[in-house]
């Protein structure tokens, strides 16, 4: 089994780069990122040559075993100051932390313990957006297990099946795949629920002709999947087939077009061209797709607003949709991988139009 890794190894980099002595990483997705502790509570302080993990009583014991590579410290009752104590005593002035994690509250509580820092605020998350190979192989089994799942609920997929109980069974399938948790709440939208983009699965009952989307993912050793598919419940109309072959068409050139050294907005541009060419462009909203990782929704995102060049091992989705209110929507999702060549695909689900048979 593949294992999350400390890259504490890494750390000066981060220190040169923000010119500080030492970053407090509080954020739970770069906490797991940097250390390789999992648990649900601690803060870690990285310095050029060594890091410390600040855990409680609860946490000790599994800190240990998984940040091999840290000074694992017990916290007081008071975490400011067990950590200013902590700093001060290693000579610490110059700190960065993380801006967009750190509320006012905390803010001024740091501040009251450790007046003798110059606080420096920055986001770690740009560190993440780089997958090594040990991150990729965590991620394509994240997706393995979501792809497995597809196929397994496909039969459950009937009229009088409410979209509360799809959504049900596909999480209860990716949990016995080997999946920790759902990556996020599992979107199930049917009939002409399809139209709204994040919808939240109902007791509504499935109807033969209903399209039913299914966007969900799995999360394996922290890592998570994204995949969305759109199958509908018996024969499709001329219409539902022109909405599926379009958005289809659509995620096609998405995905031929990510490359490493292309921009995430003409990424988008040449999908939401082709949707936007087949008269749908307004019901088309949302960007093409983001990075995944150890958050579901990472940056740097497919979208007309981000023009971030894209890089070797970067994971993104692809995944164009067309939301029309009053008859219903379509979206297809892929995650791949960038490379020089292009991407690889991982998600494996098909994506032709699927009718099931319904007799």
């Amino acid at each position: 089994m593949v294992k999350l890794k400390s890259k504490l190894a890494r750390s000066k980099a981060l220190l040169d780069k923000y010119d500080v002595q030492a970053v407090l990483v509080t954020k739970p997705e770069n906490r797991l990122y940097w250390s390789g502790f999992s648990g649900s509570a601690g803060s870690l302080v990285l310095l050029a040559d060594q890091g410390a993990l600040f855990t409680d009583f609860r946490y000790i014991e599994q800190a240990t075993k998984q940040a091999p590579d840290f000074e694992i410290v017990r916290q007081g009752s008071d975490f400011w100051e067990s950590l200013a104590l902590w700093l001060k005593s290693h000579g610490i002035q110059r700190l960065a932390f993380e801006k967009d994690f750190f509320t006012v509250e905390l803010y001024e509580k740091f501040r009251q313990a450790a007046p003798f820092l110059v606080l420096c605020p920055v986001k770690l998350d740009v560190w993440r957006r780089v997958k090594d190979e040990a991150e990729l192989a965590l991620i394509t089994k994240a997706v393995e297990i979501a792809d497995r799942a597809f196929e397994q609920i496909l039969p459950v997929i009937r009229p009088g099946t409410t979209e509360l109980s799809v959504a049900v069974e596909l999480e209860h399938a990716m949990r016995k795949l080997g999946s920790m948790k759902p990556a996020f709440d599992t979107i199930v939208a049917s009939g002409i629920r399809g139209s709204l983009p994040h919808a939240q699965p109902t007791k509504r009952e499935l109807q033969l002709g209903d399209f039913v989307t299914m966007d969900f993912g799995a999360v394996y050793e922290g890592y998570h999947s994204d995949i969305t598919r759109t199958v509908c419940v018996g024969r499709a109309t001329d219409k539902q087939k022109e909405l599926y072959a379009t958005v289809l068409s659509a995620q096609l050139a998405g995905i031929a077009a990510v490359k490493a050294g292309s921009a995430c907005d003409a990424i988008d541009g040449v999908a939401r061209s082709m949707i936007e060419s087949a008269g749908y462009g307004e019901y088309f909203g949302h960007g093409l797709g983001h990075s995944v990782g150890l958050f579901i929704h990472e940056e740097p995102r497919l979208s007309p607003t981000c023009n971030t060049i894209l890089a070797e091992n970067m994971v993104v989705t692809v995944e164009p949709g067309i939301y029309v209110p009053g008859f219903g929507g379509v979206r297809i999702e892929d995650l791949v991988v960038v490379s020089c060549a292009g991407c690889k695909i991982l998600t494996a689900s098909r994506k032709e139009l699927i009718e099931l048979d319904c007799n």
